[in-house]
């Protein structure tokens, strides 16, 4: 193959169709740039669009999962259920604060973790499951509460691909104990870097805020117990606030992508799209396909390789645990399976109509 042409669709593109920039110099005027009136506003915003009763700020969706696990106890000796097909910040969490990922068999269809694949992975050790829901598609949520209630077994969703994805009208990240998101450079509204987590729990929300500010509550420098520094600039926030007012406008360009890749997606044999499932109502982050081996035969990574060449800037679908050795997981085969074939496309509020429809002529031209 020849050497890659310049990127002329990347991946992933932030679409700022607001206030950012001037809200973003508001905040930096006010000297205010690294807690401030913006991360209040942000974290009001967030709160009632979601309808929960808490809503804090983080630094980024890793951290706000940290907070979670920190502010639930969980530490050593503990087992973490997690999908085995996911972006997996939440078993790395689980390893910094000593417990162990247990990794379960996701749907082959929907891609995200079931209530059946969670029961396989219960033992006494269990302390918390988190369900991920994966590219903006949602997990089957009354499921898995149902069965993580009658055991007794806390819920943590992450939520960081899905905002603001519903399942039977609630929005992910508001079902379960906590929700974590994330509003990194490529999710569907961004602070660059940045995260929050909701919960209804005020018990839960105190720890979190104490564990997320260095521990300190009332007096300075008196540390309540060891926290971090998990916070978010009013920089970042600013961004946020610019973004949740254009919220409808990035919902109403995603949708409208999603709806073309999946009516061109439709007509390439051997390119099968992520199921939603009726009950749910996505907002995709990315659209991904999973590829049949006899239609294209150079697999993933060689149709990767051959976007490149055209200028098309595409990912692979993410590692399954099992294939990664710092997770020494059991077999995982329709992880595995899903994570050698699934290519993610293009996928940002900005794209066009011709954009799309120029890579899915592409992905059918490079069918053998």
């Amino acid at each position: 193959m020849g050497q890659a042409a310049a990127i002329m669709i990347p991946w992933a593109r932030p679409a700022f169709f607001g206030n950012e920039e001037s809200y973003l110099m508001q905040a930096f005027r006010s000297t205010w740039i690294s807690g401030g009136d913006f991360v209040d506003r942000f974290e009001e915003e967030f709160r009632r669009y979601c309808g929960t009763r808490f809503a804090l700020t983080t630094s980024n969706g890793t951290t706000a999962l940290h907070m979670a696990y920190l502010a639930l106890g969980i530490g050593k000796e503990d087992e973490v259920v997690v999908p085995g097909f996911a972006f997996l910040a939440a078993a790395n969490v689980a390893l910094h604060v000593g417990a162990k990922p247990v990794f379960a068999e996701v749907d082959p269809d929907t891609w995200c973790v079931s209530a059946a694949g969670i029961e396989r992975c219960i033992t006494r050790k269990t302390r918390l499951i988190v369900p991920v829901h994966t590219y903006g598609n949602v997990c089957a949520m009354d499921d898995i509460l149902s069965f993580a209630d009658h055991h007794g077994i806390a819920v943590v969703e992450d939520a960081a691909e899905a905002f603001p994805s519903r399942y039977r009208g609630r929005l992910a990240g508001t079902m379960g104990g906590i929700g974590a998101f994330s509003f990194q450079a490529t999710k569907t509204i961004t602070t660059g870097e940045g995260g929050m987590v909701v919960t209804e729990n005020p018990t839960l929300f105190d720890t979190m805020w104490l564990y997320r500010n260095h521990g300190m509550k009332n007096v300075r420098y008196w540390h309540e117990l060891a926290g971090h520094n998990f916070r978010m600039t009013n920089l970042q926030a600013a961004i946020g606030c610019a973004q949740m007012e254009v919220l409808p406008s990035i919902m109403r360009e995603r949708r409208r992508i999603q709806a073309l890749y999946a009516d061109l997606l439709r007509e390439i044999d051997g390119a099968t799209t992520q199921r939603f499932e009726p009950d749910v109502d996505a907002v995709l982050w990315s659209c991904a396909v999973k590829l049949h081996p006899e239609a294209f035969p150079q697999g993933r990574d060689g149709l990767i390789a051959q976007f490149a060449e055209v200028g098309i800037e595409t990912r692979p679908g993410f590692y399954s645990a099992s294939q990664i050795g710092l997770y020494k997981a059991a077999p995982l085969p329709v992880c595995d399976e899903i994570s050698r074939q699934v290519i993610s496309l293009p996928t940002y509020p900005t794209l066009s109509n011709d954009q799309v429809a120029s890579i899915c002529g592409y992905l059918r031209s490079f069918r053998k």
